[in-house]
Formats: structure tokens, sequence, C-alpha cells
């Protein structure tokens, strides 16, 4: 599924969780890396504006459905795709990269919400070797030498699969320049993927998000941070639904 953002475009080119185990596992497997975004409405306003959040994504392999309105615009489109948030992927991916006998590394987030989070997944999935946690400091760059330092410290740990939970678009930025330095390491950026796991930040109940309304959630419970975020995000729709249906007519 494409998404004209303004500035460029951007495709949805993982149908279901089955499409991207399969091709993740592929990847693991012959040490191939690769760069994974989970694409949202809230990903679509930014791109209009920043030129580098745009060249970042650009460089991701693999765009997942981050958000219902993501899946009901493919839909409308005639081009449907699961809905796969990027925090329902951790463990999946995690739970992947144990039978490819790979290790992982998280990045972003505090010492203790890692370490917690390193044991939840731990326990969770068997087998499963977290092999470097790093916590960038506040106004962490994700480009230039303090980057590369973080990438160089992946790749040296021993790990193959990165989580990056740094935020949009720092995360995606820095997995696209891990795409470049360290090649043969995957990078998937999870949002606040980690510290759900961690305990640190509570998720919207699992009936909530069967409704559709994880965003009514989040936004009662940080109105001051979040209301004008998701207006924004309303704003686009309109739009994109018109160019939907114009891709179902062709």
């Amino acid at each position: 599924m494409e998404f004209d953002h303004g500035a460029g475009r951007v495709w949805v080119n993982i149908t279901d969780h089955a499409d991207l185990m399969g091709e993740v596992g592929a990847r693991l497997r012959a040490q191939r890396g690769f760069a994974l975004a989970t694409l949202n409405l809230d990903h679509l306003v930014k791109l209009r504006y920043d030129s580098e959040f745009a060249k970042a994504y650009g460089a991701q392999d693999l765009v997942t459905a981050d958000g219902n309105p993501v899946v009901w615009l493919s839909r409308l489109a005639g081009r449907e795709v699961a809905l796969l948030p990027g925090a329902d992927l951790v463990e999946p991916l995690a739970a992947q990269a144990a039978r490819c006998g790979v290790a992982v590394a998280f990045v972003g987030g505090t010492e203790d919400s890692l370490a917690r989070a390193a044991r939840a997944l731990q326990d969770r999935v068997p087998g499963l070797r977290v092999a470097a946690r790093i916590a960038p400091p506040m106004g962490f760059d994700p480009s230039g030498a303090e980057a590369d330092a973080v990438l160089n410290a992946v790749a040296q740990s021993g790990a193959g699969l990165a989580f990056l939970a740094l935020g949009a678009p720092k995360q995606e930025r820095l997995a696209a320049r891990g795409r470049v330095r360290q090649p043969r390491l995957g990078f998937v950026s999870i949002g606040a993927g980690l510290d759900f796991l961690a305990g640190t930040q509570p998720r919207a109940p699992r009936l909530v998000r069967r409704l559709a309304l994880e965003w009514l959630w989040r936004a009662g419970s940080d109105p001051a941070r979040l209301a004008g975020r998701y207006a924004r995000c309303a704003a686009i729709l309109p739009g994109h639904a018109v160019r939907a249906l114009r891709m179902r007519r062709d």
C-alpha cells in the first residue's frame, strides 16, 4: 500500500504477521541486515515537514501498518494489510531471533527500564539472549559520532537484532544510519515497546485496543501533549481517504 505524504511516498510492504516473520527469519539466518519501521498517521504528519525523517523512511526495508487508520485506508484502496504495531512486534520478533540463534540488543529508555524489559522478555521467550542494553543520554543525536558509537557497541556485543525505543523520528533515523554502518544487523523501531514490557509506561487495556480506541485512551491520559498531535492526524485523514479511493478505481 502506497501513501503520499506530500514530500514523497512511503510503502507499507508487509501484508501480515506471517509475511513479516518469514522475511525477518530469512534475513536473520542469512545475516542480511534490515530496518523495519511501523507507519502511523503521526509519522505521515511528520514526513510532510521533516526532510531528514522522510529520507530515513526511504531507507527502511520493511514497513508495517501501525495504527488502525493506516489499515482502514489500505482496505479502502483495495490493498488490505494487517495491523502490526511496533509494541506488539517485540515478543514475536525476539522469539524469531531466538529460533535463529540470534542475540538481541535494546537501545533507548533508561538503564533500569531496559533491565526490567530484558527480564520480562527473557521470561516470555526461552533461550533469548539480550547481548546489549544501551540507554542513550537525553538529547541523543541519531546522526554523527554519538550515533556511530551506539551502533558500534551493538555490533561488538554480538547482537544481530536491535530494538530501537527512541521515538520517532530518532529511532528511524538511527535505523537508517545503522543500515549503512552495520549492514549485517537488523533494526526495528518500536517506540514505547520496551517501556510497556518493563511496566514503566502503562498501555491501553486489551479491550480498548480491540475497539480501536487506544488513541483516545492515550489522549485522555496526556491531553496536553497528545491532543494537538491527534488533531493534526485527523486533519490529514480526508486527503488520504480520497487518494485511497482513487487507488481503488485504478
